[in-house]
């Protein structure tokens, strides 16, 4: 396993080597000792979420408050996406700072986001799959959301997708409606 933190500390990608024959291919897409190794600390599994999305679905920016924060490991099962990482710990060197990684079923690739990162998922084809393992459950009450599009994050979110077609972006009302990055540095 190829393994990079990202230019947000606390993120990394975990790229899988691929074990292929005429049967199709095998991959260890976790490994506790592994992860434990780059990462310092072992994974804490308390959920498993799975979301499937058509082409320009974007998912987020989502982040639980902190404490208790919750740590997430996601995988794309099958399609791809543009998985976009956002450092919004308010004491952190590089708040507001942020980095992404092409997710897909062909490099097999996770990422991994310690608590008090944001987060962030564009679907670049349909049906496109995602998994991740959460270090807690979900409580709606720590729930918090950060625009996308907000200017001053600056995010370069693609305008095509996998296939090369115009993407049109798809949010939930929640998402749409969620506030500014400044909010949190008052």
């Amino acid at each position: 396993m190829r393994i990079r933190e990202l230019a947000v500390p606390g993120a990394w990608e975990f790229t899988p080597a691929l074990r292929g024959d005429e049967r199709g291919i095998f991959l260890e897409s976790f490994k506790a000792s592994e992860f434990e190794k780059a990462v310092g600390r072992p994974f804490d599994l308390r959920q498993v979420n799975t979301s499937t999305s058509a082409a320009g679905v974007l998912r987020g920016i989502h982040y639980t408050e902190t404490p208790p924060g919750q740590a997430k490991y996601v995988t794309c099962v099958r399609g791809a996406f543009l998985d976009v990482v956002v450092d919004l710990r308010p004491d952190s060197l590089s708040f507001g700072a942020w980095d992404s990684v092409l997710i897909d079923d062909v490099r097999r690739q996770s990422v991994f986001l310690t608590e008090g990162l944001g987060h962030a998922l564009l679907s670049l084809e349909d049906d496109s799959t995602v998994t991740y393992l959460c270090s807690l459950e979900y409580a709606p009450e720590f729930d918090r959301d950060i625009d996308a599009f907000d200017p001053e994050l600056g995010i370069e979110w693609p305008t095509v997708g996998r296939d090369g077609n115009p993407l049109t972006y798809a949010r939930s009302p929640k998402d749409a409606a969620a506030p500014r990055f400044r909010t949190l540095h008052n």
